[in-house]
């Protein structure tokens, strides 16, 4: 079994959107499979504790860079080994995207429904997808029986000798106390105030965008017509409450502080993803040498 692929897994966890059964008549055609462009706020947002944590696209990168050790390695027992495809990091989603709730752009095409993968992230999944498909004696030769063994733990160690792989346990727990503590914050509790009765002027009664957003009316296979009606309405009143920028300011605050707290294990992590992804520049510079 091929090792687990790249997701984005942080507090966007408390995000994740659960969607609902409306009546047929509600549904709309899905939209063409590009994603749209996220709204500036959400593509520039930036917290202090992003710098301890690997996204994505830095993700591919190690991956990628593991690849090539890896089919070198294979191709010297006498295996193939097509290497994944490669994915443009602007093909991947902000790291704060959804972090208070929906976005513009996605709440215009989606509603509450997560966005498509673009094409290029769709090909490189379906690539781990043919992986886990692979003959038991060429999954065995390049993960080993413990998934972990094989060519790639010999492309690991060739990449950074003994440094141990990156690890965003510090990173996942801090963002989510920084989530949940900001919250609480006079100021968040007043624009969530502010959100709530601009949504009931509407007709809506959620206590905040998380539960808009995880209402059981969108568990659905597509958007409906209320679902996006419901999600403009959501980012119309994150505006008009300056939901985002009150709370992003009052959790860099708290972030902050946090990072003063655990300074040494944040530190420790940085530097670590810091040699993983200096030495897999390393391998894909001389790879395109």
């Amino acid at each position: 079994m091929s090792p687990s692929r790249a997701r984005a897994t942080t507090a966007l966890a408390l995000l994740l959107l659960a969607t609902a059964a409306c009546t047929a008549t509600e549904h709309e055609p899905t939209p063409a499979p590009h994603s749209p462009p996220v709204s500036r706020q959400a593509g520039q947002l930036r917290l202090p504790l992003d710098a301890y944590a690997s996204t994505v696209a830095e993700t591919h990168l190690v991956e990628d860079a593991q690849d090539i050790l890896v089919r070198r390695c294979m191709n010297d027992l006498g295996m193939e080994w097509k290497t994944l495809p490669r994915v443009d990091p602007r093909d991947t989603k902000p790291p704060n995207l959804r972090r208070y709730g929906a976005d513009e752009a996605s709440a215009v095409h989606y509603g509450y429904h997560p966005r498509p993968d673009p094409p290029a992230l769709a090909r490189r999944n379906r690539a781990w997808d043919e992986r886990d498909a692979l003959p038991a004696e060429v999954q065995q030769a390049a993960y080993g029986r413990s998934g972990k063994g094989g060519c790639l733990k010999s492309a690991q160690h060739q990449l950074v000798g003994d440094t141990a792989a990156p690890d965003d346990h510090a990173f996942n727990q801090l963002t989510g106390t920084a989530l949940e503590t900001s919250r609480r914050a006079p100021e968040v509790r007043d624009a969530l105030r502010t959100w709530h009765a601009c949504m009931a002027t509407a007709g809506f009664d959620y206590p905040d965008p998380f539960a808009a957003a995880g209402s059981e009316r969108w568990e659905t296979a597509e958007p409906t017509v209320t679902e996006r009606a419901t999600a403009r309405r959501d980012v119309a009143c994150q505006k008009s409450a300056k939901l985002v920028t009150v709370w992003a300011a009052a959790e860099t605050r708290t972030q902050r502080r946090l990072i003063q707290q655990n300074s040494d294990r944040l530190h420790e992590a940085k530097a670590r993803k810091d040699r993983w992804l200096a030495a897999a520049r390393r391998v894909l510079n001389r790879d395109r040498g």
